[in-house]
């Protein structure tokens, strides 16, 4: 006998919607993908979600989903650079300065409003179903019943209500850090662009810690229009000034010169590369200011009518983008599903989605929410981060270490105990903390860019 066909919505046609949605039709679901927006103004009329980088696990999610990483188009992160401040000194030091390239994998930054147009395209051409309707819970409830497997995979018109914030598992009320972001383009990926900072140049991301301030990050990034440019990132501290300069802009004019004086006050070796830098004048939008509180939601919600539907991404789970684990948790959320739900021969039930978020949570929520909780800074990492990071200032072993946690975050869950960071940076350097430490020397003063004379030798 014919099996019956499976069916599945989709609420949502963000990066992740639109990645499970093509993943689902591709494995023999019909599947209909649900946006308030046309295809056209999702990739013209809202602003990039931050830079959206993957690192090595995350890219293999999407060939395990059949999507195109872009591995051929956008320019690739080979490793990170960088620099520390210690802004609560009076004479404000520099202190750490390393560079290490990514253990065995690389990274890619890519718009994601260019994936999710392109994405939607490909799952029409599969004979998936797009609709533009805005859905709320009183209609989500009315469509649930139509389906066999409902995934939301946003927030919007309270739709973040089917998911209450789990408090056992979130560890903050309010944001962190106050996140704003810019994409420009001029610049290639030379060894001669950030040459002061390592011979990788502009392979590496190049990333900036004053710790009174909050922290900054320049990457290699594939805009959706321009194609190869850079994209700025740069996280402010609660009450501190460059919270105060994030939130002022109100237009990308305004954003670009808050970028240029940030670097002219406070990060100068820096400063040739951002004035090369020119912004996308054709994309308004190439900018965003903000502020997210990390939390994690229960997975499962019921409607109304008590259809269970699941917490997909950012529904689910709301990061600082500071480690960059939103996107790829979301990402391999979507390719755990679909191969979940591929395998599965009963309903689609609460309790099968409660399981199944409880296996993900397990193998890659948990730690990716407390390797951001770790590069936030937070009081429970304090010695585990110091520690890292000035050993990695001695040995650029543990600065790969700790790089690598970008992708595989499970490891920081040994970092509860003060055994399990020392095992992580022992294991990385080939030998103890305490005698890497006995030879740190702080950085001194940094080396400054000389970009722009050499450009116009």
């Amino acid at each position: 006998m014919p099996q019956p066909t499976r069916t599945a919505l989709v609420i949502g046609a963000g990066q992740t919607g639109a990645s499970v949605a093509y993943g689902l039709q591709r494995a023999g679901f019909d599947t209909t993908l649900v946006s308030e927006r046309d295809q056209r103004s999702l990739r013209a009329d809202v602003p990039a979600s931050g830079t959206a980088a993957l690192f090595g696990r995350s890219i293999e999610a999407e060939r395990e989903l059949g999507l195109d990483s872009y591995l051929d188009k956008a320019p690739i992160i080979t490793g990170q650079s960088v620099r520390l401040v210690d802004g609560t000194l009076p004479d404000r030091p520099e202190q750490l300065a390393f560079d290490a390239p990514f253990p065995g994998f690389v990274a890619v930054a890519v718009d994601t409003r260019l994936k999710a147009d392109d994405r939607i395209t490909s799952f029409l051409d599969i004979g998936g179903e797009f609709r533009v309707e805005k859905v709320d819970p009183a209609r989500l409830d009315e469509l649930a019943g139509d389906y066999g497997l409902v995934l939301v995979a946003t927030g919007r018109d309270g739709l973040a209500s089917l998911f209450p914030v789990d408090p056992g598992r979130t560890a903050y009320d309010r944001p962190q850090r106050r996140v704003f972001t810019v994409t420009l383009t001029g610049l290639g990926y030379g060894p001669e662009i950030f040459a002061h900072r390592g011979s990788s140049g502009g392979q590496h991301s190049a990333y900036s810690f004053v710790t009174d301030q909050g922290e900054a990050w320049w990457g290699p990034y594939l805009h959706k229009d321009a194609g190869p440019s850079w994209a700025f990132l740069a996280w402010g501290k609660p009450g501190s000034e460059w919270e105060r300069r994030f939130a002022a802009p109100t237009n990308l004019a305004q954003a670009h010169q808050t970028l240029l004086d940030l670097h002219r006050d406070y990060l100068d070796w820096d400063l040739p590369e951002a004035e090369a830098l020119r912004p996308i004048e054709d994309d308004p939008r190439s900018w965003l200011s903000g502020a997210i509180t990390p939390l994690v939601r229960q997975g499962v919600g019921r409607t109304a009518s008590g259809h269970a539907v699941a917490a997909l991404g950012d529904a689910a789970v709301a990061y600082d983008p500071i480690a960059g684990q939103g996107a790829q948790t979301g990402l391999l959320q979507a390719a755990f599903l679909v191969r979940e739900a591929a395998k599965h021969d009963g309903p689609f039930d609460g309790e099968w989605l409660a399981a199944k978020f409880e296996q993900f949570y397990a193998d890659r929520i948990r730690a990716a929410y407390e390797v951001t909780r770790l590069y936030l800074g937070d009081p429970d990492y304090a010695e585990a981060s110091g520690a890292i990071f000035g050993s990695a200032q001695v040995q650029p072993d543990v600065a790969g270490a700790a790089f690598g946690l970008l992708s595989d975050p499970r490891p920081v869950l040994d970092f509860e105990r003060p055994e399990g960071w020392r095992a992580f940076v022992a294991k990385a350097a080939g030998e103890d903390l305490e005698a890497l430490l006995a030879r740190f020397q702080p950085s001194g003063r940094f080396q400054r860019s000389t970009y722009r004379a050499l450009s116009h030798r």
